[in-house]
């Protein structure tokens, strides 16, 4: 009877029966969703969003980043012109030369450039070209091989130079541009972050405080720069670790702080200033203090003395542990040779050290550091 009053009153009165919306269907979350962007027409089309941009840094740095070949060769015999020793030995006028390839940075008008020590060692021939395609001869004005830089200078007008960042204010992370020769295909810049600073025991050279990077640097970057999003100067590259002889991703720059140390004191005297005192230091050895019974876990072991030195006139002995330089903590090797370096030539210095049981403070007068040997090819 329900069934049969339903059907004739949805057949003859169909609006009295209340309305449905549609089928049931479950409830869902509602998500909110952008429009799809609408095509840049016109005027008024919306703004669009533009990748980040490093030509600015470029614009600045590049000009003063130039190429260096370094032309290494004997010298012509003096007996080359002799008829019997030509006849003998044959024409010999055009001995073999090689010509090695790196990078550069005007960091002066006057003239002045940093590249690395190991660019320019023993060449006799040295010519820059620089990004707008000039070309000049180079003169060596001095060489540190310890920190493997060099300087050069070149006399020609209108030369643009580099600014001097902050190292100071250079922290892990902050996006870097290398700028180069690689492989003496031109001037080259890659992009990178600071991947860690104060870098040391590395073995590329006495003092180290390297800022490693992830930018792309590969043979021929050598000496070039390393520069921050304004375009200053923050290292000189001038390694890369590396088991291809590629770019793995870690390269090394010395802070132009230290650059700028070595280049003014090569400028003005020839050589840099450095203290001396006569000693073979090394890392303290836990198992050293454990055996000798050191009250102590942090210092540099003098594994030897130079005879006659200043360490050994100043009482200093081998197994001595040196804990202080002045005023200055030591806690290994790098942190000894830069403070003695640090130390002016002619000075007496307080050189606190660890004896057996015995604290001493000994009193040792600093001398000029040597010429550093060079190191066999």
């Amino acid at each position: 009877m329900a069934l049969a009053v339903l059907f004739v009153v949805g057949t003859l009165k169909p609006h009295w029966l209340p309305r449905m919306s549609g089928p049931l269907v479950p409830e869902v979350v509602s998500i909110r969703t952008a429009p799809p962007a609408a095509p840049a027409t016109g005027a008024s089309a919306p703004a669009q969003l533009q990748p980040a941009s490093f030509s600015s840094a470029v614009q600045r740095a590049a000009p003063a980043v130039v190429s260096v070949s370094a032309g290494k060769g004997s010298s012509r015999n003096p007996h080359s012109q002799d008829p019997w020793f030509r006849y003998f030995f044959g024409d010999r006028n055009g001995a073999e030369v090689q010509v090695g390839f790196g990078s550069g940075v005007i960091v002066s008008s006057q003239g002045y450039l940093l590249t690395n020590n190991h660019v320019v060692e023993g060449a006799n021939d040295i010519e820059i070209r620089l990004n707008d395609g000039r070309e000049a001869r180079a003169a060596l004005v001095g060489t540190d091989p310890e920190t493997d830089l060099a300087v050069l200078k070149v006399e020609m007008d209108k030369l643009p130079s580099i600014t001097f960042g902050d190292i100071e204010a250079a922290r892990v992370g902050d996006m870097v541009l290398a700028i180069g020769n690689p492989f003496n295909v031109g001037q080259t810049v890659t992009s990178g972050i600071v991947s860690a600073l104060g870098r040391t025991q590395l073995g590329l050279s006495t003092f180290e405080n390297f800022i490693q990077t992830d930018a792309a640097i590969n043979p021929g970057n050598s000496g070039g720069a390393l520069v921050d999003l304004n375009g200053h100067l923050l290292g000189i590259n001038t390694a890369i670790y590396s088991r291809s002889g590629g770019s793995m991703g870690i390269g090394f720059a010395i802070p132009v702080d230290l650059a700028r140390q070595v280049m003014e004191g090569l400028i003005k005297d020839g050589r840099v200033t450095r203290g001396w005192i006569g000693v073979e230091p090394r890392d303290l050895p836990p198992e050293y203090a454990e055996t000798f019974r050191l009250p102590i876990k942090d210092g540099v072991l003098i594994a030897g003395v130079v005879k006659d030195g200043p360490a050994s006139r100043g009482g200093m002995r081998p197994g001595d542990v040196v804990q202080t330089i002045g005023a200055r903590q030591v806690a290994n090797t790098t942190q000894l040779l830069n403070a003695v370096a640090a130390l002016r030539p002619g000075s007496e210095a307080t050189i606190g050290v660890q004896r057996g049981s015995e604290q001493l403070q000994l009193k040792v007068t600093v001398i000029q550091r040597p010429p550093a040997q060079r190191r066999p090819q």
